[in-house]
């Protein structure tokens, strides 16, 4: 089976074949993302309404939605403009009215002829007093009242667009659906009491309850399920593809290791010795490495990249580490420079700003194996850089970077193993979704020594006290950060509001006591800052969240968050982890403009009380949702149309161990459960599966 499978093809055509379905309708649906036939039918109701008949109208309290038989009244057209046209009726107990605003006359006359019987079906609601069904819903004779359902689907809509059309349209989809080969596990369906997909579809578009509504409901479950498999399944064949890559074995010997580990003034935590073991292990065989280290602030990711790239050297080759800006890059390289000397190993950097002889002697070196260790930006990947031996590349901070940047950078063809590192703590079910493919390192021990750091609440009413606070501090010697947030997305307001706070604490602290950092300035001007910051010429470090991620210095022991209001908790927690880091005890300080929502207050406290950032990252995503945190639209998260990525983590992990399994033992998907997992793959859009498999 080379492309679509025959049996989809009625679920990719034009949206225009589906009843109801203009050109105009067709647009209007386009605006929701929903192209073709297949993308409505993934378009489960978002709520729905129960039109149970009633006996009479009396004994319900209103607004409340209401079908109940009435005998047709007197009609009271309005001969003022603009007012509306009133039908009276009664039903078993009591007297009500039926209004229209802007009616065809003639239409209503035929539709409500007085004397006759009808059901309606809309919201009762009072008005003076009165109870009136402004435009029902549904009004039919009585021999065809059954055409209301008990329980009716409710859709989103976009302008132009009408329940009715979303229902007509939705219908006649759920009809053209084919039968489809099974592709979930056979115990899996049983254990789980899910209907087959075609059944699933139909029942989860015609809900004859509320709970029927709920991600729980079987239907409902299965087609969420269905979604996370697909994705899950291609991330499954990327990492089985890879793994068919040959890699070169990289054994470590121990001796520049050991000589590492001799030097630190302190013991690594078990967590750190884990992941170095489970690194190595991956390095010495002849598969190529791909595997995350997710660290949280402060949990020692640095030592054991070093360790990774020295296992590198010991086997004879290179490594390289790539950060996303040159601030982080010379970080590294400050903090790996120690080891390196340590190690006897040779250390340099390379950035965007190397030019000249200098650029072209670095570049030789690497060439000849003289630069056994590279630190650098992007730049470390240009076409001109080659290396004499590359066994290693570390990615720091990858949910910079998708899944899609991770397969275009793998499909360079270098044999290399990667390690990708993270400093942000990710929600196991967002980790799997985003990192599937990957093998994990979890760092969830922090070094000894590290104190906690105290953080409080603290209104801007009081920003006073706060300057006083760091007034004290600086005459103790020690140093601090003040965070501006962004200012309506605008660089050039962000920047003022940045160069405003730091003249308002220039006049308060001293003019040399005050510098500033912002996304508008020149990156030489930048790195000087934050150089004379680092080596303690200034005291307070004024900067947007371009700090967010790692920077390091030890004396700063004081990080206050203006408008912390306006962060996620993620955010928040990273810049929290720029203090700590020192012999001082630290303390954060959230500066918030009074009343405080309820979500803001939520997550500052969440905040105030913990410092575990994979508690944090859990409830960030329970506050916020799947696509705001991390500001993942950008980072290749895909969009799930039916899986609730908060709600559902325990079905992602099944979905990722089930897919797991099939491409184990069936890494071509040629088996009778291959097949129809190909029927998924394309069903959901997952046309990158096809990649991965030599035929397909």
């Amino acid at each position: 089976m080379s492309g679509r499978p025959e049996v989809l093809f009625p679920l990719f055509g034009a949206l225009t074949g589906l009843a109801g379905i203009g050109p105009k309708t067709a647009q209007n649906l386009e605006q929701m993302g929903i192209e073709r036939p297949r993308d409505l039918l993934l378009t489960l109701p978002q709520s729905g309404i129960s039109r149970q008949p009633c006996h009479s109208i009396r004994d319900l309290v209103p607004p409340v939605v209401a079908t109940v038989e009435v005998e047709i009244g007197l009609h009271r057209p309005n001969a003022q403009k603009g007012r509306p046209y009133q039908v009276t009726v009664q039903d078993a107990e009591t007297a009500f009215q039926l209004v229209f605003f802007h009616p065809r006359t003639d239409w209503l006359k035929r539709m409500l002829p007085t004397g006759q019987r009808r059901v309606v079906s809309g919201k009762i609601e009072l008005f003076d007093g009165v109870a009136q069904m402004v435009h029902p819903d549904h009004i039919l004779p009585l021999a065809e009242a059954s055409a209301i359902p008990a329980f009716e689907a409710v859709y989103p809509l976009t302008a132009g667009l009408t329940q009715k059309t979303m229902q007509k349209a939705v219908a006649d989809v759920v009809d053209r659906a084919p039968e489809m080969p099974e592709w979930i596990e056979p115990g899996l369906m049983a254990k789980k009491s899910w209907p087959d997909w075609r059944s699933a579809s139909t029942m989860a578009h015609a809900p004859q309850s509320r709970e029927e509504l709920s991600p729980h409901a079987p239907a409902r479950a299965r087609l969420a399920y269905d979604e996370l498999f697909a994705h899950q399944l291609t991330l499954a064949l990327a990492r089985s593809n890879r793994r068919k890559t040959p890699g070169v074995p990289s054994v470590a010997t121990g001796r520049l290791q050991s000589k590492v580990l001799k030097s630190l003034p302190y013991t690594p935590t078990t967590a750190q010795l884990r992941a170095i073991d489970e690194i190595a292990s991956d390095m010495a065989v002849p598969e190529r490495m791909n595997r995350l280290l997710q660290g949280d602030v402060g949990a020692g990711k640095t030592l054991v990249a070093f360790m990774a790239l020295v296992t590198a050297v010991e086997a004879g080759g290179q490594g390289v580490m790539m950060a996303p800006t040159e601030i982080l890059a010379r970080q590294h390289l400050a903090a790996l420079k120690p080891l390196a000397e340590q190690a006897g190993v040779v250390l340099e950097l390379l950035t965007g700003r190397d030019s000249g002889s200098e650029r072209r002697a670095k570049l030789a070196a690497l060439a000849n194996g003289n630069i056994q260790i590279l630190v650098g930006t992007h730049a470390v990947f240009q076409d001109d850089v080659r290396y004499r031996d590359l066994r290693l590349a570390i990615i720091d901070e990858q949910h910079r970077f998708g899944v899609r940047q991770r397969m275009q950078l793998g499909a360079k063809g270098r044999a290399v193993d990667v390690l990708v590192m993270t400093a942000t703590p990710i929600p196991r079910s967002l980790a799997m979704a985003s990192y599937g493919d990957l093998d994990l390192s979890v760092l969830d021990e922090k070094p000894p020594g590290r104190k906690p750091i105290t953080t409080a609440m603290i209104s801007k009413e009081k920003m006073d006290v706060v300057v006083e606070r760091l007034r004290g501090a600086i005459v103790e010697g020690r140093q601090a950060y003040w965070v501006c947030p962004l200012v309506n997305e605008s660089e050039t307001l962000t920047w003022t509001a940045v160069e405003d706070r730091a003249r308002i604490l220039r006049l308060a602290l001293g003019e040399d006591a005050v510098t500033v950092v912002h996304g508008q300035m020149p990156a030489e001007e930048k790195d000087r800052a934050m150089a004379r910051f680092a080596a303690g010429e200034v005291s307070v470090l004024v900067a947007t969240t371009v700090i967010e991620v790692g920077v390091d210095v030890p004396n700063a022991s004081i990080i206050v968050i203006e408008q912390a209001e306006t962060f996620g908790l993620a955010q928040l927690h990273q810049l929290r982890g720029r203090v700590g880091r020192g012999k001082a005890q630290s303390s954060c300080l959230l500066l918030y403009a009074p009343p405080l929502g309820e979500a803001a207050r939520r997550r500052l406290t969440a905040l105030r009380d913990s410092e575990d950032g994979f508690f944090l990252a859990e409830e960030d995503l329970r506050l916020r949702g799947a696509g705001d945190v991390l500001g993942l639209a950008q980072s290749g998260l895909p969009r799930f149309r039916i899986a609730d990525l908060e709600g559902q983590a325990d079905l992602m992990a099944e979905a990722r161990d089930d897919a797991r399994l099939l491409v184990g033992t069936d890494a071509e998907l040629k088996g009778k459960r291959g097949e129809a997992a190909r029927h998924l793959l394309w069903l959901m859009g997952q046309d990158e599966a096809f990649r991965f498999l030599s035929v397909g």
